[in-house]
């Protein structure tokens, strides 16, 4: 019997963890540094921090772990994958190098350059003056991005040249987000989706469909958020997009990135519009989506765990999803999210929902025994129902009936898909 590691706390952890544990050939699931809400039976967390290395391969090696699956985008970006590999030690994920696609904006676009591969026109700029003096005459609305790591939160459209102004100052003036550099990009119009593959060199699994919603508010409106819902799969687009996205745009980039010598091994997440013109990239994650993951990887009818062995071993994998039914997730979040985060809110409500909803847990903690809120995201509410609409009925009849004072949701996760 296996036993697992996965790194990691939040929402998407919980649900990789539930869907392991699914497997057969899986007896124990240990989530380093896991949260205070994953409470099910055989799921271990454990207190080690997910940049401390060294203690998670030392931990990897003393309880002889089988596998070890990394969920955030930091500790891939800081090279866990380089140093689990040079322990010899199990690990589904890509290499620092390879995570470059998702922690540089810029090199993300050099390799979609050289793959040929459709996305919004450029310009990247180190120099305040220089990125505001550009924007003066554009056409907008217009697209800011920090060039780096921002959990979702680097990106604004700018309706007009004030608000390019405001927030070019924000993040080449004041180093919003930690960035020294911006990639100034043309607005596209379409609807956004998400195609995540699990990859290992040429062999590439596509998942099925998802839409996040980024923006805080209803309506796509506010700043935006590492994520406030999503839904899978997406029956109101072609049949055969996702065949598109892979040959058109996630095969190209993981070719380009061997020619490099840059080998691709772990989850590479498109996130894609669909314009007249076809999918069109936005950006790329080389990690699994959160919440994305907690309602595409439900879908999966096959082993979770001999999927990523069987890619890791170069065995032929040929996984199957259900067709039948729609999932669709719903954040919970602190009222101040993503401006701040929010803390010692009671969850009680969370702790006994109804049987056909889903709760897993993220920003959460245990305060004199009870579970409260420790954080901007706090929990994911799925279901599953035969289309959108019966879904959403599920969940929101259900969530307007709660008293959830300090913490709110949006409303209309889903809508696109109706």
């Amino acid at each position: 019997m296996a036993k697992v590691l996965v790194v990691g706390s939040g929402a998407r952890e919980h649900a990789l963890c539930r869907q392991l544990l699914l497997s057969p050939q899986v007896d124990k699931v240990f989530c380093a540094p896991g949260n205070a809400g994953m409470s099910e039976p055989n799921l271990e967390t454990v207190k080690i921090n997910e940049l401390e290395f060294d203690q998670l391969v030392g931990f990897a090696e003393k309880n002889q772990i089988d596998l070890t699956i990394v969920g955030p985008e930091l500790p891939l970006q800081k090279g866990i994958v380089d140093r689990f590999n040079v322990a010899g030690q199990n690990i589904f994920g890509p290499t620092k190098m390879a995570a470059a696609l998702e922690g540089s904006k810029t090199f993300a676009k050099e390799v979609m350059q050289k793959a040929e591969v459709p996305t919004a026109r450029y310009e990247s700029y180190t120099d305040e003056i220089t990125a505001i003096k550009a924007v003066e005459n554009v056409t907008y609305p217009i697209v800011i991005k920090a060039n780096g790591l921002a959990a979702g939160k680097g990106v604004v459209i700018a309706e007009d040249y004030a608000t390019a102004s405001t927030t070019i100052h924000n993040m080449l003036g004041n180093h919003q987000f930690g960035t020294d550099s911006i990639i100034v990009e043309e607005f596209l119009q379409g609807q956004e989706f998400s195609l995540m593959a699990f990859v290992n060199d040429e062999q590439i699994i596509p998942m099925p469909l998802s839409q996040d919603h980024k923006a805080a508010f209803d309506n796509d409106r506010g700043p935006n958020t590492g994520g406030m819902g999503a839904y899978s799969p997406l029956r109101q687009f072609p049949e055969n997009l996702t065949q598109i996205g892979i040959e058109k745009i996630i095969q190209p980039i993981v070719h380009a990135l061997k020619q490099d010598g840059i080998p691709f091994c772990g989850v590479l997440y498109a996130g894609l519009i669909l314009t007249t013109d076809g999918p069109k990239v936005i950006e790329f994650n080389v990690r699994l989506g959160d919440p994305e993951t907690v309602v595409v990887l439900p879908q999966l009818q096959s082993d979770l765990y001999e999927l990523l062995q069987g890619l890791l071993h170069h065995e032929k994998v040929v996984p199957t999803w259900q067709t039948d039914q729609t999932y669709l997730g719903v954040v919970i979040s602190s009222e101040s999210y993503p401006q701040s985060s929010g803390s010692g809110v009671s969850l009680i409500p969370f702790e006994s929902l109804p049987r056909d909803i889903n709760v897993d847990y993220s920003g959460v903690k245990r305060q004199d025994g009870m579970l409260v809120s420790n954080g901007g995201r706090v929990l994911c509410l799925t279901t599953a129902a035969p289309d959108v609409q019966q879904a959403q009925d599920r969940i929101y009849s259900w969530l307007n009936q709660q008293q959830l004072d300090g913490l709110r949701y949006r409303h209309d996760i889903g809508n696109k898909g109706k």
